[in-house]
């Protein structure tokens, strides 16, 4: 009898047990993994990957519901520079991306070959190393979801960061942080893979936003830039700023700043423009018209009215054809889809203030196609060809068709012992510890609209230097300092200028930077030393084995 209750004590207490359990799961506060990896980036996604393969128990907290960041949300005519630096997990994804186009049931709207096979620099297949550099957002977004699935990635979306007392330290240590919904998270590593740097930022670690003066790192193409014009988003012509052409007395058109740009060399606070990179079509089955959206007003546009009037022509000329008669539409010109002067706060901003931002940027850029589609000054003929356009019906299904992410061109970037600058990307210096590469233009969009001292508008900001041959990127660069933060890795936001942050800061690098710090992590949680302990040559090795190129011969 007392054998037949014990066991039925036993029993009871693995079903009370299981269930505890089964509860634990479906509403769970507190987590507990090797390595925690804020955000829903690519470099994120990689990374997360990178970390299972290495044995380590992972878990990505994303803000985002949908991952994959740029290159899910828009940006699909990929800066990818020389691709023969690109290795790793990041060749993985386009070799994803190859994949997906295989097959029969992916080009829905337009025959394979149809496809123009255009990209940047080379073509869009290549079809001897099977990848593919140009896609359409939804493509890559699968292409993420499927990494998560094949390799058993713990994500929990839509969690974010409480900025203000979720990062618990210990000795130079973060030991835990809690998102706004109540989860806490433990690990041994973490990494920050978000465009913005929250987590970097929360944990106390050094960092930097805007512009640093040339003399600084003795760089040429950082701080101001007023006088250089090297891409074609600035204003040919003479443009009037006023809202009476010649009355300066009557105040300046909207989107231009009153205030003097600074001196050339110096630097600022400022933060170069954002955008939505539009996934465009003119194919009429698949096409939603531009709408009209809330808060529009036509007179915000004016200046564009002027360039036209100068002759300007060029509107067309960067919507980017990806498969499926779509685009990735970027900004062109001198007044176009980036909101220039309107990003300075975004950085250190609340939640609630960024989605302010964001939600100007929207209105602007729809205003702006709206406009253009419409208003009875618009050249006829581009008019005519501009409303052959509009958003595709079948991407961003779930956000009336508009990208889900804005193009955080640069935000906060850490500043750590080491700091990338134009020295290193343009190979005037030698770069330590390189852990991958990238080769993209030194490029930064505009900053500022000004009125020159000859009375005229112009922008200023934009700079696009080539780099003589593909450079190193050092680990070092992506560890915060020793006496700050011990555990923490910083792939995306990373200790760089401005003016070289704008050519690592190309989503094939963030992959890349991504899978390094995961594999820098492990190597620490195995060594069981701090990020700024561990041997180079252990990484090194790592690194190599994954097929990651490091330096370029």
């Amino acid at each position: 009898m007392a054998s037949f209750k014990r066991k039925s004590i036993t029993i009871c207490f693995l079903i009370s047990l299981f269930l505890f359990n089964g509860c634990a799961r479906k509403t769970p506060d507190n987590y507990q993994a090797d390595i925690i990896i804020y955000g829903g980036t690519p470099a994120a996604i990689v990374a997360a990957v990178q970390a299972k393969k290495m044995g380590k128990h992972v878990i990505v907290v994303s803000p985002d519901k949908h991952l994959g960041g740029l290159s899910s949300g828009g940006l699909g005519f990929t800066d990818t520079g020389n691709k023969e630096v690109i290795g790793g997990l990041a060749r993985e994804f386009y070799h994803g991306i190859f994949e997906h186009y295989q097959k029969e049931d992916s080009w829905k709207w337009q025959k394979k070959e149809e496809y123009g096979n255009k990209g940047q620099g080379t073509p869009a297949i290549d079809g001897n190393e099977r990848t593919m550099w140009i896609f359409e957002p939804h493509a890559a977004e699968q292409v993420f979801n499927d990494f998560v699935r094949d390799n058993n990635i713990e994500v929990l979306r839509d969690e974010w960061l409480d900025r203000e007392k979720g990062v618990k330290m210990d000795h130079g240590q973060i030991k835990s942080i809690t998102t706004l919904s109540g989860k806490t998270f433990k690990g041994k590593m973490f990494i920050d893979a978000t465009y913005e740097g929250d987590l970097m930022a929360a944990a106390g670690v050094s960092y930097t936003i805007g512009r640093e003066a040339n003399s600084l790192y003795n760089e040429q193409w950082n701080g101001v830039q007023t006088g250089v014009f090297q891409h074609a988003h600035y204003f040919k012509s003479n443009i009037d700023p006023y809202k009476i052409a010649g009355d300066s007395s009557s105040g300046l058109l909207p989107l231009i700043s009153p205030d003097d740009p600074g001196v050339k060399g110096e630097g600022d606070k400022k933060v170069q423009a954002y955008c939505f990179r539009m996934c465009l079509t003119n194919d009429p089955d698949n096409r939603v018209p531009f709408q009209k959206p809330e808060g529009y007003d036509p007179a915000r546009y004016e200046l564009l009215i002027r360039v036209f009037n100068s002759g300007w022509r060029e509107l067309f000329n960067k919507f980017d054809m990806i498969p499926n008669w779509k685009t990735d539409t970027n900004n062109h010109g001198p007044v176009s889809t980036d909101y220039i002067g309107m990003s300075y706060d975004y950085p250190d901003a609340s939640y609630e203030k960024r989605r302010d931002i964001i939600k100007q940027h929207e209105t602007y850029q729809k205003g702006l196609m709206y406009f253009m589609a419409t208003d009875p000054r618009i050249p006829k003929d581009l008019q005519q060809e501009l409303n052959k356009w509009g958003l595709a019906k079948d991407e961003f299904t779930d956000n009336g068709n508009w990208p889900w992410q804005i193009y955080v061109r640069e935000a906060r970037r850490m500043v750590s012992d080491f700091v990338m600058t134009e020295n290193e990307i343009l190979s005037k210096k030698p770069v330590p510890d390189p852990i991958g590469m990238g080769s993209y233009t030194l490029d930064s969009h505009n900053v500022q609209r000004y009125v020159t001292p000859g009375g005229y508008v112009q922008n200023e900001g934009d700079i696009g230097v080539k780099t003589p041959k593909p450079y190193s990127i050092s680990y070092d660069a992506i560890i915060p300092k020793e006496n700050e933060c011990k555990n923490l890795l910083v792939p995306v936001c990373l200790s760089s200028s401005h003016i070289a942050f704008g050519s690592i800061r190309m989503e094939p690098v963030f992959m890349i930077l991504g899978e390094s710090a995961a594999t820098a992590a492990s190597i620490a949680i195995d060594k069981n030393v701090d990020v700024q302990k561990v041997n180079y040559e252990d990484l090194k090795k790592e690194l190599l084995n994954q097929k990651q190129r490091l330096t370029y011969n």
